[in-house]
């Protein structure tokens, strides 16, 4: 499709709504509130996938390798068609497409750098005059690629801060961390785009996934190479279909031939509670003691129904020692293993527990807590972060919005900005051109500047007149995550 359609409808007609004699709008794309308690702070992700995706390939495929006559033609249909009968026009489209690049500039701090509430993360302004209506025009299209990757850059780091946390207080092993947080969203995700742009902000704080096109993505995207880096990595395991139809009769020989048969070494997870979790803990695994103890590699259980604070840590109120002692204490009594310098108990290596299924943060908290209150190691466990953690948001999860706060119109610059009488303040606009400063790790929005000060300040050239200006790597984003 023509890139120059993937906006809304009421975009394409602004050109003429300016006033007469305007040659230059500048925008900005800021989060103006956070909707999750606590966080304050927003993650930068996904400017450089839109400049390498939309404004370079997509642009050169379906709109300046195409025929003129062709890329007007289907233009002018589908606006005429829309819109009815109207005064558009096309000549503004043909002028970009005898240009043959997109006449912007792009500025932004470094992806992987988090701002706070109401500061900018990038900024876009028209480099030729005559291209003035470009800037806004690409609002929608920025808008709906952007939002997503940035919250789930966010939303990641904040599960990667408790778990981080959790483990300095309780595991001797806190690089484990890195596999802790697995992502399970891809199949609940609002399509295809939407699961690799999340995934891939999720593999900024974490190593575990089961997108596996994620990591293509960050391949193509940022610089990643699988064969030099680790860029994303999971295990083999079952799901219930596969444990059904082993028959309930025939659970035990099931697990007994995954763990000594199909995987006789390395990492295997087995979903375990597609009938009896205690039968799975009491019965199976102590007469597979021995197999699961002497075996190269880690036999992981994996229950996903019920109460996943509970499961994991045990309930105080259960109806029995099954329910008041929960899986991980449930594994330490058939298998053991050492308690660490910190006072922890962590399960021997060739044990290990995974909970797939609606680990919000607080969930995540609440099960690294039960674990300590109990004197386990929170590295005991891994938690997966699904759909309803990266899909069950939007735009106005941090309020992302891009507006303008500078024209000129017949050389005079103008500082323009919104501010309705009507809101609560989350609307109100900061105004005219901008310039960012860092201190202490912290960055501030200084408005309403001269160019001067807009071309001295963090806010650096990433892309300008259809060339990319700075090209980041995982590596290096992921060394900002962790900073």
């Amino acid at each position: 499709m023509n890139p120059l359609l993937l906006t809304d409808g009421y975009k394409v007609d602004h050109r003429r709504q300016y006033p007469e004699g305007t040659t230059l709008v500048y925008s900005n794309w800021t989060p103006r509130r956070s909707r999750i308690e606590g966080v304050d702070q927003v993650v930068f992700f996904g400017l450089q996938y839109f400049i390498k995706k939309y404004i370079l390939q997509d642009f050169k495929t379906y709109f300046f390798d195409k025929p003129k006559d062709e890329v007007i033609s289907a233009y002018t249909k589908r606006i005429n068609y829309y819109l009815g009968p109207n005064d558009v026009g096309s000549d503004h489209i043909a002028a970009l497409h005898d240009l043959g690049y997109i006449p912007m500039v792009f500025k932004a701090i470094p992806e992987g750098e988090a701002v706070p509430i109401r500061v900018p993360m990038f900024t876009m302004y028209n480099t030729l005059p005559e291209f003035f209506w470009l800037t806004n025009y690409f609002e929608t299209l920025l808008s709906a690629v952007v939002w997503l990757p940035c919250n789930s850059a966010t939303i990641a780091l904040q599960y990667r801060k408790i778990l981080d946390k959790y483990a300095a207080e309780t595991s001797s092993i806190p690089g484990f961390v890195d596999w802790q947080a697995h992502d399970f969203s891809m199949r609940g995700m609002g399509g295809i785009e939407a699961s690799l742009t999340s995934a891939a902000g999720h593999l900024l704080s974490f190593t575990g996934t089961d997108t596996i096109p994620a990591i293509d993505f960050l391949e193509a995207y940022y610089q990643a190479d699988a064969e030099k880096e680790l860029i994303g990595g999971s295990v083999a395991a079952t799901e219930h279909s596969v444990m059904c139809m082993g028959t309930v009769d025939g659970e035990f020989t099931t697990f007994q031939r995954l763990i000594t048969d199909i995987y006789p070494r390395g990492i295997v997870s087995i979903v375990s509670d597609t009938w009896d979790l205690w039968k799975v803990l009491n019965d199976y695994l102590p007469r597979l003691k021995s197999e699961i103890s002497t075996r190269d590699g880690k036999v992981v259980i994996r229950p996903d129904s019920g109460d996943p604070v509970h499961i994991i840590c045990g309930n105080p109120d259960g109806k029995n020692d099954n329910e008041k002692k929960g899986v991980i204490e449930l594994l330490w009594d058939v298998f053991g293993g050492h308690t660490n310098d910190k006072g922890y108990k962590e399960l021997i290596p060739e044990i290990g527990a995974i909970y797939g299924d609606s680990i919000t943060m607080d969930r995540a908290t609440q099960i690294c807590e039960g674990l300590k209150q109990k004197g386990f190691a929170s590295t005991n466990v891994v938690l997966g972060i699904g759909s309803f953690t990266y899909q069950y948001n939007t735009r106005d999860t941090f309020g992302f919005a891009m507006k303008a706060t500078y024209g000129e119109v017949n050389g005079e610059g103008r500082s323009i900005f919104k501010d309705p009488i009507t809101d609560d303040g989350t609307k109100k606009s900061a105004k005219g051109l901008m310039m960012l400063s860092k201190e202490n790790g912290i960055y501030t929005l200084k408005d309403d500047v001269s160019w001067t000060e807009e071309q001295s300040g963090e806010l650096k050239e990433v892309f300008r007149d259809g060339k990319l200006l700075i090209d980041h790597s995982l590596s290096e984003i992921r060394e900002r995550i962790r900073k």
